[in-house]
């Protein structure tokens, strides 16, 4: 009898222990799924058809959202919990990083630890964008420089990483060269364009691509007359400023698209072209009607507290996410009438 009872209770000790050990897994798994990062559904790859831009389905999509200011001098904006803010509350889908070429700490003006702190934050801004459910222009943000074969070896060599290291995240859009000025030619882009799109297609063979165009990227009927040939998924940008741009740019655009060439406005304000100046609502009125009437994307500029009319935070705001009325500008707050 002794025995029997010895027995029950060490296999009871023993069924205890395995109790114990089984609920300690349990609680592991738990906690290692809390600690696994969880991403947004994949957005679904974008392809260009005739002018337009749609989904794999076939169907027309217009994005909508907002372009940082130079990743030099604003930064703190690229966070996840701002990017997922914009997106669940402002209504937007995109999010432009735009990376000067020329400018202070530019690109190709810093050093090389300048270079990797840049890419660092391209890698942050596209990581957080796919968490956030969100689309990403990587923009080559030409200014100073004028015309883009000033860096064209760097370019060619940016994008070949860029487009290695992105080409399997569907939410990546290339914006190849900002705003050739200062008299740059259709002939310079389009040599540029040449290379600087065989780069990405060497990597990545279906990316949306965005191509400047003359005269700060305005001169889109030009380039209807000749675009690039022999790739797809490739788009033109179209910029403007409602207090210096009207109708006859809006006319340039749509002679465009009689031609057939695909426009993205992948940046675009109501103040006049400096950035600055009166806000023209009613002009920009305009302008919204023409791009929603042909499924225009656009993306405004800028998601930065600089103190100018085309900032969409006030200077006095030093939130990074959470937002609240009090933080835009009436650019803010006009532009996001347009997101709901």
């Amino acid at each position: 009898m002794y025995l029997k009872m010895a027995k029950r209770e060490k296999y009871m000790k023993k069924g205890l222990k395995w109790k114990i050990v089984n609920v300690l897994l349990i609680l592991l798994f738990a906690v290692s799924l809390e600690c696994i990062p969880v991403h947004a559904a994949k957005l679904p790859a974008l392809k260009v058809k005739g002018t337009q831009l749609m989904n794999a389905k076939g169907k027309p999509v217009q994005l909508k959202g907002v372009s940082t200011h130079g990743l030099s001098w604003y930064p703190q904006y690229v966070n996840q919990k701002g990017f997922t803010y914009m997106k669940k509350k402002w209504g937007i889908n995109t999010v432009r990083l735009a990376m000067y070429t020329g400018e202070y700490n530019g690109y190709c003006t810093g050093d090389a630890k300048n270079r990797r702190l840049l890419e660092k934050r391209i890698d942050k801004g596209v990581k957080y964008a796919a968490k956030a459910g969100l689309y990403i222009i990587i923009d080559w943000h030409i200014l100073s420089d004028g015309n883009p074969k000033t860096y064209e070896k760097q370019a060619v060599s940016f994008f070949k990483k860029m487009a290695s290291k992105y080409k399997n995240y569907s939410n990546v859009i290339y914006e190849i060269c900002n705003e050739p000025n200062g008299g740059t030619t259709w002939n310079d882009i389009k040599s540029y364009a040449k290379k600087a799109v065989k780069a990405i297609r060497s990597r990545d063979k279906k990316a949306v691509i965005l191509i400047g165009t003359p005269t700060w990227s305005q001169d889109v009927d030009l380039v209807a007359d000749s675009p690039l040939k022999g790739y797809k998924n490739l788009m033109y940008s179209l910029h403007f400023y409602a207090g210096t741009h009207g109708d006859y740019l809006r006319q340039k655009a749509q002679a465009a698209l009689d031609k057939g060439l695909p426009l993205f406005v992948s940046e675009f304000g109501i103040s006049d072209a400096s950035g600055n100046g009166a806000l023209n609502k009613a002009e920009g009125s305009k302008w919204m009607k023409f791009l929603n009437k042909n499924k225009i994307s656009y993306v405004g500029w800028s998601l930065s507290n600089k103190e100018e009319s085309s900032a969409i935070l006030k200077s006095s705001s030093k939130k990074t996410t959470g937002w609240n009325n009090k933080d835009l500008t009436p650019w803010g707050k006009w532009l996001l009438k347009y997101f709901k």
